[in-house]
């Protein structure tokens, strides 16, 4: 069956009842959005975060090799391990994100896990969910439209339209929108400028949402938004400025509370947020992280894309804003994949292949060197199973990981979901109920900008050298003066551990070359654009798309 025909068959039980029968939680306090899907109030959660009795649960990340088009299944490990700690009598939350319709619509297609370890309503939470993004594209667009607006009649705030920063963002995988000219038509349609879109998960308002704390939290970040410059080249011009940030929360109001959903085996799980790890910090919620914390005594989250880029920003940036420390980290491979980085085309993944095997092992070594050394973390291996993979191929990564001291479970939750995680619960419950935890910050607040960018390049990027032009090198030290302090938010490819995609296993001594800085200041970090990364992507020659139909009874089919 697909993951989609898994996804309809499932035997869903109405979410609010889920809700109040596993955590006790009053049916006031849960806004419904259909039978099988329900909001969380704010007020509750304000009561949750005050009970001081109350000892926050386990957190326990999963993260992954870098990405390759044989799959790695993160999503899919992170439920399939959620379902195994609670079939084990384990009370456990999961948390993911929200998958954006760019990349289900593009190359990846759905995000909500696959086989039976599945979120589920699958479709829903696929397409359009509750209407977060839609209310983050439109705040977003808000502040665009009320930039132009102030342009237009007369410009009191002195903003240079050469320099406005803000550009507009849709939800959707569009090259042709990356570069635009507004206001063509004559005067009375504004002033002409060239602007552009992004797509939402690379908004500053989406990474907002995900660490605002409270809506008071929510607006004053929104207020600190830096738009743009005014004539003199050097005074920022703040959402604030323009009056924007009540508006812009008020759309906000629903988005800020984060989802409930379950999974196929009715357990829950809270689905919030949606950055993307590779140009945007690529984890869901603050809000929902620390709710499933208060209520559970096991958290299984997940951060994006490899552990160069999602865990590093989960533990840098998500981990130093709310004060969170996992307890051990789920390092997610397969044997395809490692293959892959060997040196094997994606048509010859199936068959055994020792030789690309050892050679394509150094990506998953430096991503375990990165987590254990680097972050001082307890770690865990997860050969994610494939049909493919043979007795000989599991026997050889089993080896080379205790050659490492690391413990290297085969999970086969795809295929049996909770059943076939359980051996990978109990070895991760092995870490987090005995081994203290230990955790560090790759840099601290107090290294300068450009330190900090070479920290994350050589150590764990494994790069020889960090360049940039001279005006990139201005434009860092001008943020220095007033911003230094804040973290940093590389934007690279996600393929490989240098800025080159095509660059497989773990290359040394690469240079990465920064083309850009910009300084999200509502956010509280500063994205630093290596190599040719683009925040708009565009859909592949044969998308998704193509696939994805619905017929006359409402049945959706082509979704993965």
């Amino acid at each position: 069956m697909t993951d989609i025909s898994i996804a309809q068959n499932a035997q869903m039980k109405p979410i609010i009842d889920l809700v109040e029968q596993l955590f006790d939680i009053p049916k006031k306090e849960l806004e419904p959005y259909g039978h099988y899907k329900a909001k969380l109030s704010l007020e509750y959660i304000d009561k949750l975060s005050h009970e001081e009795n109350k000892q926050d649960g386990k957190l326990i990340l999963v993260t992954a090799i870098s990405p390759t088009p044989a799959g790695e299944g993160k999503t899919t490990t992170t439920v399939g391990l959620g379902d195994a700690l609670n079939s084990l009598d384990k009370k456990t939350i999961i948390c993911l994100r929200e998958p954006s319709l760019g990349p289900c619509f593009g190359l990846k297609g759905g995000a909500a896990g696959g086989g039976y370890s599945q979120v589920v309503p699958m479709e829903d939470i696929n397409l359009h969910f509750t209407g977060d993004f839609h209310a983050i594209s439109v705040a977003h667009n808000l502040l665009s439209a009320m930039i132009d607006n102030h342009i237009n009649h007369g410009n009191s705030l002195q903003i240079d339209s050469r320099r406005v920063k803000w550009k507009r963002v849709v939800d959707m995988n569009d090259r042709a929108l990356r570069e635009i000219t507004v206001g063509l038509g004559g005067v009375s349609n504004g002033y002409i400028r060239e602007d552009g879109f992004d797509i939402v998960v690379a908004s500053e308002v989406m990474a907002i949402l995900c660490l605002a704390t409270n809506r008071a939290d929510l607006k004053e970040r929104l207020g600190r938004i830096i738009i743009g410059y005014k004539t003199d080249k050097i005074t920022p011009v703040y959402a604030s400025d323009l009056k924007a940030q009540g508006a812009m929360a008020a759309l906000l109001k629903d988005a800020i509370k984060p989802n409930f959903v379950q999974t196929l085996e009715n357990n829950i799980a809270i689905v919030h947020g949606g950055p993307f790890a590779n140009i945007a910090h690529g984890c869901n919620s603050v809000t929902a992280t620390k709710t499933a914390l208060k209520l559970a005594d096991y958290v299984v989250t997940e951060a994006g894309f490899g552990a160069d880029l999602g865990a590093e920003k989960f533990i840098n940036i998500k981990c130093r804003s709310a004060n969170l420390k996992p307890s051990a980290v789920v390092l997610v491979a397969t044997v395809r994949a490692i293959k892959f980085h060997g040196g094997i085309e994606k048509d010859h993944l199936n068959k055994e292949n020792l030789d690309a095997l050892r050679q394509g092992f150094v990506n998953l070594e430096r991503h375990i060197y990165n987590v254990t050394e680097n972050y001082g973390m307890n770690a865990i291996v997860c050969i994610n199973h494939f049909t493919y993979d043979t007795d000989a191929e599991i026997k050889l990564l089993k080896e080379k990981c205790k050659i490492l001291g690391i413990k290297c479970v085969v999970s086969k939750h795809w295929a049996k979901g909770s059943l076939g995680a359980q051996e990978l619960a109990k070895e991760v419950l092995a870490i987090v109920d005995n081994e203290k935890p230990k955790f560090r910050y790759l840099y601290e607040d107090k290294l300068p900008i450009w330190e900090k960018i070479e920290v994350v390049a050589k150590k764990i990027y494994g790069a020889g050298k960090v360049v940039a032009n001279t005006k990139i090198k201005n434009e860092i030290d001008k943020l220095e003066k007033e911003y230094g302090m804040l973290p940093i938010c590389m934007a690279k490819t996600q393929m490989s551990f240098s800025t080159n995609p095509a660059l497989k296993g773990a290359p040394l001594n690469h240079i990465v070359e920064i083309s850009d800085v910009k300084l999200e200041n509502g956010a509280g970090f500063i994205v630093v654009i290596a190599g040719n990364m683009m925040t708009m992507p565009g859909l592949p020659k044969v998308p998704t798309a193509e696939y994805i139909d619905i017929d006359d009874d409402g049945t959706i089919t082509g979704l993965f």
